[in-house]
This record gives structure tokens, sequence and C-alpha cells, in this order.
């Protein structure tokens, strides 16, 4: 499946701090892969319209029911905001029901290292789980 790679809905001031968070979905069963595979869309598209978003990508790897999200945000705010805003706070509680686990880790850069690599986030979500 392809991925949604990293767009920009408002660019960061060069010289800001920005709050980033990539996270690991595995889901239980292929059906549920499929099901977050569809909403990932909707979701994308209004982290795109969210206020304080400076950049968001996915990684869908749907046959091995696994998916990576990266996002960079204003604020921890900001991304909490988001969180709680409709479609994302009902779709992820929709999804609890089929998923098997999930991890989360967050971090600050300068607004000058976006757009963010999969293998920083990839190494930083196992750096997180191995500390658990």
């Amino acid at each position: 499946m392809p991925d949604i790679p990293w767009t920009t809905p408002t660019a960061a001031a060069p010289d800001a701090e920005v709050y980033v968070m990539a996270s690991r979905f595995e889901t239980a069963t292929l059906a549920g892969a499929v099901r977050f595979f569809l909403k990932a869309p909707g979701i994308i598209l209004q982290i795109r319209k969210a206020p304080g978003a400076h950049g968001v990508a996915l990684r869908a790897r749907v046959l091995r029911r696994t998916f990576l999200t990266l996002s960079a945000w204003e604020d921890r705010d900001a991304l909490h905001r988001f969180a709680r805003s409709e479609p994302h706070r009902t779709s992820s509680r929709a999804a609890s029901a089929y998923m098997k686990e999930s991890a989360f880790t967050y971090w600050t850069v300068p607004a000058a290292e976006l757009p963010l690599t999969w293998d920083e986030a990839e190494r930083r979500l196992a750096d997180h789980e191995t500390s658990r």
C-alpha cells in the first residue's frame, strides 16, 4: 500500500521549536487493518486543516497490519486539541476495538529540521519501546 507522504499544512517559523509525535499501530486482524487504512485519509485531511499542524505523514503496511504516523505541531496543546476533535476522537475510540497494540513517542526539534524522516521516527519508537 502506498504511504501518504509528508505534507506541510502550515510552515513553522524557521527559528521555532516544534513538537513531534510518532506512533505505531498494529491491528489484531487484517479486517481491522483495512478499517484503519480506510479511515486514515480523513484523519490526515483533518490534520492538514488543524490549527498548529506543521507536518504529517502516514506509513501504511496493511498486509502486515501495521501503521506508522509522524506529525509535527506548534506545541503539545495543538496536538492535544487535534486529538480531542472530531472525527479523530471518535475514530480513535472505535479503533481500540480492533487494535492489538500501539506506541507513541514525543520530542521537539528545530523547525529547520522538517520534514522528518521515517528512519528517525522508527528509531525513536524502538528506543521508547525498549525503555518501557
